[in-house]
Order: structure tokens, then C-alpha cells, then sequence
């Protein structure tokens, strides 16, 4: 009874398939072997598995290298990588000239190397250092702006501070004089009580007073106002 025939399609267990790559690799290995020798064929072949691993061979004496390069003489092909590698190039040609020019830039802005400049450069040169000075100027007049503004602004609520108390002195000067006057003319227990019920009112306001014992006098620290 006769084998039947394998379809050829994927083989979804895996561990079926890298057996059976195995086993067919090592077979066209071998066949491609017999077909150099026996045909004096020069033969390349690659080979990779669904893992990733390669495998090769290459008719001696030559390298893979030389018959690929044949294959792209023969066919008019170039690999991509040289394409690659040969733009890397230019790019890098490219930063190495925008780099040099970068740094005549700098020395030139600091002063050095000015011997072989033109009269033109030099000029054009003196123009842009001018600009970019005014601009520096610009930023710095403006940070002056703002802290001057702030002191403006806090000398303004000093200010209105000062004419607060101002007008509170005035509007309170009778009664602090007759308050004065009745703690040093009363006794002290009567004082106390006087300055127990005047309490409130000293708390409204912006003077500090402090009652000193024995006598109860009003203390009033020292407040620079302006008349």
C-alpha cells in the first residue's frame, strides 16, 4: 500500500514544523551540494526559519559577499543598505558644513578670527550685534518697569495707611486727652473699671495702647504719621 500524498501547507503544530524544517533544510543542503559539484554550479542560498535563524551555503572557494555581488552586476540591482550608507554620508557631509559654519558664527559674535572677514560681513555684522543689543536693552528697561511699579504701588498703601491713622488721630485726639486726664486725676480702682468699659473702644483702634499698672496710664507707642 502506497504513501499518500502530504498537502503542502502551513503546519499550525509547532513543534511538527520546526521537526519538519529540520529535516527538509538538511535535504536541500544536500541537494544543493550535489548540484554544485556535479554541475560545477556556483550556488547561494539563504535560508531563515520562523524564529529568526539563518542558515547558508555557498559554493567554495567563493563568499556569500561575491556571489551576491555577481547577482547584482548580472541583475542591475543595489542593496538598500549601500543606499542608505551613502545618504548617512551626505547628511553627515551636510552637519559637518552647517557645524564649521556655526562655529565661524560664534567666533566671529565673541571678537576672534576678525583678520580675514570683508568690510561687507563685517558691517552686516555689526548690524545684527546692534539689534540683538537693543533687544537685550528692551527686556532690561522692562524688568526696571515692573520693579518700580511694585514700589509705587506698596509706597501708595503706605500712604494710605499713614493718612488712615492720620485721621483717626485726629477724629479721636479729644477723647484720648480726656481719657489721659481721668486715669491720672481717679483712683485706682475707679480707673480700672473706667478702663475695663473704654476696653472696646481702645480695641477699635490702630494705636497700641497698653495699661500700666499702678497707675493705668494710656500708653500710646510712637506712630510717624504725615499732618
Amino acid at each position: 500500500m502506497g504513501r499518500g500524498k502530504i498537502a503542502i501547507k502551513r503546519i499550525e503544530n509547532q513543534t511538527t514544523r520546526q521537526v519538519t524544517f529540520s529535516k527538509r533544510r538538511a535535504g536541500l543542503l544536500k541537494k544543493t551540494h550535489e548540484l554544485s559539484v556535479l554541475c560545477d554550479a556556483q550556488i547561494g542560498l539563504i535560508i531563515f526559519s520562523s524564529t529568526g535563524k539563518m542558515c547558508q551555503y555557498c559554493t567554495q572557494p567563493y563568499r556569500m559577499e561575491q556571489i551576491i555581488e555577481r547577482y547584482q552586476k548580472v541583475t542591475g540591482t543595489r542593496i538598500p543598505e549601500h543606499d542608505n550608507r551613502e545618504h548617512l554620508y551626505n547628511e553627515l557631509a551636510v552637519l559637518r558644513k552647517e557645524t564649521r559654519l556655526l562655529q565661524l558664527s560664534m567666533r566671529r559674535y565673541t571678537g576672534e578670527d576678525m583678520s580675514s572677514i570683508p568690510y561687507e560681513e563685517l558691517d552686516q555684522l555689526e548690524q545684527e550685534l546692534e539689534r540683538s543689543v537693543n533687544k537685550v536693552r528692551e527686556r532690561k528697561n522692562e524688568l526696571l518697569q515692573q520693579q518700580l511699579d511694585n514700589l509705587r504701588r506698596k509706597e501708595r498703601m503706605l500712604e494710605e495707611e499713614n493718612n488712615n491713622m492720620y485721621r483717626w488721630i485726629q477724629e479721636h485726639r479729644a477723647a484720648i486727652d480726656i481719657i489721659n486726664k481721668f486715669l491720672m486725676n481717679s483712683p485706682s480702682t475707679e480707673s480700672q473699671a473706667v478702663c475695663f468699659s473704654l476696653q472696646p473702644f481702645l480695641n477699635s483702634s490702630p494705636i497700641s495702647f497698653s495699661l500700666l499698672s499702678p497707675t493705668f496710664k494710656i500708653q500710646m507707642f510712637s506712630y510717624i504719621y504725615k499732618p
